[in-house]
């Protein structure tokens, strides 16, 4: 039986970044905090959908890529009952996906922005 290869932090990051792409996420964002002394992970990966039902299918999309092409899965998933705010927990990788409105409120960005913040979207 072939041994299967982990990926590191930047294989991960990247197949998360296209999970929510392929589900039309809005306003992708990773903020580096690697080189912030007791940060809570390496990175965060903050996205938002237009409803419950994006939310959850990005959701979806993010656990099913990990889990078939890393072969990992979320050590943790939070907020799937109402999808309004879902975190999943990749350990290295925090990964949050919000309702627009949730985003604007609790504004993830202004709270970690000691960290290095990269959009790849144009607009923020």
């Amino acid at each position: 039986m072939a041994e299967s290869k982990s990926l590191n932090l930047e294989e991960n990051h990247q197949l998360i970044i296209e999970a929510i792409q392929e589900k039309k996420g809005h306003q992708i964002v990773t903020i580096d905090l690697s080189k912030i002394e007791n940060s809570i992970c390496d990175r965060f990966i903050i996205c938002h959908g237009e409803s419950v039902t994006q939310v959850q299918a990005i959701t979806e999309s993010i656990e099913k890529k990990m889990k078939e092409e890393a072969r990992i899965r979320a050590h943790h998933v939070e907020g799937l009952q109402n999808s309004q705010w879902v975190l999943l927990d990749f350990f290295d990788i925090l990964v949050h996906v919000f309702q627009e409105e949730y985003r604007s409120f609790y504004k993830l960005e202004e709270l970690w922005a000691d960290g290095e913040v990269m959009s790849l979207d144009k607009a923020l």
